[in-house]
């Protein structure tokens, strides 16, 4: 690894003339930084956008572009579903938590409609179709799909009703979502400098954020806010140093970015005395297949199953990665494989097949009677309909018969797809912690107190997330929070 830049702040007094000037600079043009850009400029801020990549997208426009949201949005009417916010409120309190943001959630959820109705305004449309199936993302254009609501413990918390809110393409849509993003923040009077890199911020003796330093093509360039800047840079996954101070359960393994999360914006934050939160807090995919999961079990190394296999995948990959030994296997009877569509195997094939339990437990390495243990127990249970011990949902409850088979997460897909993500572990992800912000995006130091001029959204902030993880909050939160940055940013 080679030498880290400084990131201390640079006193404005240095700077004799500043090459460029606009009101509100944000930094970063992946979905939060769109989302603060269109509503600083929309709020009649003159608005400049600095991104270290060749254009807009970052990691957003890489991720599936689903979106959760809920409260009775229109999709979920046209589907069949009665949602409101304070039942979207208790489920994603019980799924992000323990440790949710409570201010941020709820205000996230009674306002989930209105920004529903703002992505729609920018030219977004969700076709009203329900993916009715566990998966990571659907190879369909549905608008609609469930992400775990429906599974045991939330079904006991709140009243099931899908929220993952797909923009109108097959399969993967972040190029989409940051398309349209990126496209309404530019008609706002939104201005971008490209393959343009923030280095430091720039200070004033008040103590107040008065722009950036950045560097273009080995050129050192300063910038004024006369405002405030707004730091939209994303996680850190892949600074590895930063990993192993904060989140060292993701080294070793796949990221889900483009590959520029390096933490850059929440270091140069800090160097200023900003406060973090959350920052051991990552999402985890295991990269087993839900199709395969739900008709079969997932099970550790010792061949013991350890959650309802229905729930939101990523539910089941921290669970797995965190607390059970590995590797893990998905394991399913040939009756059930048949069943699955092929479109939802993504092209995965069983590397284990054996006609009895005992083969199946000697190919993986597992303790003699362990898999055939579980196994015996799993459809005595089954056979009545029931699962005490993990409660996964009926509709996927019948007895495994062999011969049997055993899929190997490492030999999955990888949700996300970034470049290398899932494969060799079986296992990728990305960093959920960041800087220490309000409602309204404002940067609070180690006193509690905002930084005069310096904002936050996106993943370089701790946004509704406490320790746990769903599909579409990312978007969801960075978008909503960044919003709310751009209009405050744009009121200094």
């Amino acid at each position: 690894m080679g030498a880290v830049p400084p990131v201390e702040p640079v006193p404005a007094d240095s700077i004799t003339a500043f090459d460029h000037e606009c009101d509100v600079l944000v930094v970063g043009f992946g979905c939060a930084g769109a989302a603060a850009a269109f509503e600083a400029a929309a709020a009649g801020a003159d608005v400049l956008v600095l991104e270290r990549a060749g254009g807009p997208g970052g990691s957003s426009a890489q991720s599936g572009g689903e979106l959760y949201l809920g409260g009775g949005t229109a999709v979920q009417r046209a589907c069949g579903f009665d949602d409101d916010p304070d039942n979207m409120f208790a489920f994603l309190k019980a799924a992000l938590g323990p440790h949710a943001d409570e201010e941020k959630l709820r205000l996230y959820c009674d306002e989930s409609v209105e920004h529903f109705e703002w992505f729609r305004g920018r030219g977004l449309t969700f076709n009203e179709t329900l993916h009715d199936a566990p998966t990571w993302m659907p190879l369909t254009t549905d608008g609609l799909m469930w992400l775990g609501e429906n599974a045991w413990p939330y079904n006991t918390i709140a009243r099931p009703v899908p929220r993952g809110h797909r923009p109108a393409t097959e399969a993967f849509g972040g190029w989409l979502l940051m398309e349209k993003l990126a496209e309404a923040a530019k008609a706002a009077g939104a201005a971008c400098h490209a393959d343009t890199r923030a280095a430091n911020l720039i200070v004033d003796d008040d103590g107040r954020v008065a722009g950036v330093v950045a560097r273009r093509y080995g050129e050192t360039l300063t910038y004024r806010a006369r405002r405030a800047v707004i730091l939209t840079t994303g996680g850190f996954v892949d600074n590895e140093q930063m990993l192993a101070d904060h989140a060292p359960v993701l080294l070793g393994h796949g990221k889900v970015s483009d590959g520029l999360d390096d933490g850059g914006g929440i270091r140069m934050a800090t160097a200023l005395g900003a406060a973090t939160r959350r920052m051991s807090v990552v999402e985890i995919a295991l990269t087993a297949l839900p199709a395969i999961l739900v008709r079969g079990m997932l099970v550790n190394a010792l061949g013991q199953r350890f959650i309802n296999e229905d729930v939101y995948p990523g539910l089941f990959s921290v669970a797995a990665v965190r607390h059970q030994p590995g590797p893990y296997w998905a394991i399913i009877d040939e009756k059930g494989y048949e069943e699955i569509p092929p479109e939802d195997l993504w092209g995965v094939r069983p590397r284990f097949v054996a006609e009895t339990v005992a083969e199946l437990e000697e190919s993986l390495g597992m303790p003699a009677g362990a898999l055939e243990a579980t196994l015996a127990v799993y459809n005595r249970h089954a056979e009545r309909g029931s699962d005490p011990y993990f409660h996964k949902d009926q509709r996927w409850l019948r007895p495994l018969r062999p011969p049997l088979a055993a899929v190997d997460p490492q030999e999955g897909f990888a949700p996300g797809d970034a470049e290398g993500a899932g494969k060799g572990t079986g296992v990728a992800g990305f960093t959920l912690g960041g800087l220490h912000t309000t409602v309204d995006g404002a940067v609070l130091n180690h006193s509690g107190q905002p930084i005069p001029g310096l904002y936050a959204a996106g993943r370089a902030g701790a946004g509704i997330h406490g320790e746990g993880y769903i599909s579409g909050t990312s978007l969801g939160d960075g978008t909503f929070f960044g919003r709310r940055a751009g209009r405050a940013a744009a009121g200094e």
